[in-house]
């Protein structure tokens, strides 16, 4: 049984239930804050300027996260289309189901493009660039190595590199 302080007339019983179940969209973000995604660990700050600052850090954190997952959404398992699954409910208060579109994804473990379907951290590791530092023979040049990062279905592939090995041969 869901109460609330609010009239009937502005939240009806079916609008109650429905905005308890939006609760889980914020225990799910903290659970990406801690744990999940971000791993913001609790840290002992003991200068209150620090103290200040942790929180508007972790929020910004995760609101990066947010947006980065609406816009890699077709490319991960989370459900594009949960307008589209809310008939396939015979109640508000039963279990929410995943969209066809959603279903199909699971399934195949592909997009509608035909593109690889991933979790948010596959995602990221595999467009997290890499660097590395390269060096020639005497007169000992060095310089950074940064990989573009590939697509996920070229996840295989050798890295494209920005230096060219051309500035080594003297």
């Amino acid at each position: 049984m869901i109460r609330t302080s609010v009239a009937a007339a502005t939240l009806g019983p079916e609008d109650a239930v429905r905005t308890y179940k939006c609760l889980a969209h914020v225990e799910q973000a903290f659970r990406s804050l801690k744990s999940v995604d971000l791993k913001v660990r609790p840290i002992h700050h003991r200068l209150e300027e620090r103290v200040r600052a942790h929180v508007p850090l972790c929020m910004l954190a995760y609101y990066v996260e947010w947006h980065m997952r609406q816009a890699l959404e077709p490319l991960l398992f989370d459900d594009e289309d949960p307008a589209a699954a809310e008939p396939l409910r015979p109640s508000v208060v039963a279990p929410a189901q995943r969209s066809p579109s959603a279903q199909r994804k699971a399934l195949t473990k592909l997009t509608a493009d035909d593109a690889a379907v991933h979790s948010f951290e596959t995602l990221t590791s595999d467009l997290r660039p890499s660097r590395e530092t390269a060096s020639c023979p005497p007169p000992r040049t060095r310089w950074p190595l940064t990989s573009s990062p590939l697509p996920p279905s070229c996840s295989s592939a050798p890295s494209i590199c920005s230096a060219s090995i051309t500035e080594c041969s003297q």
